[in-house]
């Protein structure tokens, strides 16, 4: 499968922000956007003002690189959304912050988006009690998403007793008991990247 893989921090650079693909090193000193906030390449500085459908395709790559996205994969949420009551943008994203790598991330299970998607790849999470190793599994309002009782003493979740973590109001997790639960539908302020979904739209829709 197609995998994107060079630096991560020069995806942040290219889309002029932090899409936060490195964990806590995103919100380091070593950050590449605080350090060189300037599109990565030798002519970074000198790129000419984009037109309408550049404008369109740096916001679909963005929302594609910060969730991981592959082309197929985005466009199917977009197709999906389409199809569905409500503002398409909103449902669209909607959709995609309820995957469940994304959920496992906005926990805070997982340090970044990457990670989470290993954890979940790896066999590590259940959903209402069953494992689910598939990262775009579409989370709803209701499921309960624990971290497998096989895997619980593993180093990376055993920095997570007991720690407080700020996450979307959309979501639960207990630090203690590792046990989540999706009790609402994201909204779009809970999506914390800086995106204008209506000019994905556009692209697609012509």
């Amino acid at each position: 499968m197609a995998k994107y893989t060079g630096a991560d921090c020069r995806l942040c650079r290219r889309e002029g922000q932090k899409l936060f693909l490195k964990g806590e090193r995103c919100t380091s000193k070593k950050c590449a956007m605080d350090r060189r906030p300037v599109p990565p390449g030798q002519h970074g500085l000198g790129r000419k003002k984009v037109n309408e459908y550049g404008l369109q395709l740096r916001e679909k790559q963005k929302v594609k690189r910060a969730y991981g996205l592959l082309e197929k994969q985005f466009r199917g949420y977009y197709d999906m959304a389409s199809t569905k009551k409500g503002v398409t943008g909103d449902v669209m994203l909607a959709m995609i912050e309820k995957r469940l790598d994304n959920v496992v991330y906005r926990m805070g299970i997982g340090a970044s988006r990457a990670q989470s998607k290993q954890i979940v790849t790896h066999g590590h999470m259940q959903v209402n009690g069953k494992s689910v190793n598939i990262a775009s599994y579409q989370t709803k309002v209701g499921d309960t998403i624990t971290i497998k009782p096989s895997k619980k003493d593993n180093a990376i979740f055993k920095e997570l007793k007991g720690a407080k973590i700020v996450m979307p109001k959309w979501l639960t997790f207990d630090t203690n008991d590792f046990v989540g639960k999706i009790i609402a539908e994201p909204q779009r302020d809970d999506v914390d990247l800086n995106i204008k979904e209506s000019l994905i739209i556009e692209l697609y829709s012509k």
